[in-house]
């Protein structure tokens, strides 16, 4: 298992995109497109984060030998 750094830097790089993002959609009146894609990144950092709470939850259960 171990840590896993590259989480880490996908997720911040996806927030520096999204950042970058929503300040050009925005500048150009475009605002429902820059919430539309904070949105979309939210959801997708969140699909992340949820596999790898899953991977935790099955390791503990294999843990505790609780299938």
């Amino acid at each position: 298992m171990g840590i896993n750094v590259d989480l880490i830097f996908k997720i911040g790089g996806i927030g520096i995109l999204l950042s970058i993002l929503h300040t050009v959609l925005t500048r150009a009146g475009k605002d429902e497109w820059s919430y539309i894609a904070n949105l979309t990144g939210v959801v997708l950092v969140l699909m992340m984060v949820i596999k790898e709470i899953s991977n935790l939850f099955n390791a503990v259960k294999t843990m505790f030998n609780l299938y």
